[in-house]
């Protein structure tokens, strides 16, 4: 198990973190994310063993939010 932190551009509402918490909660492997706004960050957590980062973050850039 893994987690990692990653900057992101765009989130202004709770609905955005939705979406991003979204994104990466429907891959396989990934056991949670939290997404704060506020802080524009999210925080995943997952099992390399099944999940790629890069997998994680094109997820969270295919739904329109850009990783700085």
């Amino acid at each position: 198990m893994a987690k990692a932190d990653f900057k992101v551009t765009g989130m202004k509402c709770g609905g955005c973190e939705k979406n991003v918490q979204s994104a990466a909660d429907e891959l396989d492997g990934v056991l949670s994310s939290k997404a704060n706004a506020k802080e524009g960050r999210v925080e995943v957590e997952y099992d390399e063993g099944k999940i790629s980062l890069a997998a994680i973050k094109k997820a969270i850039v295919d739904k329109g939010f850009p990783l700085a």
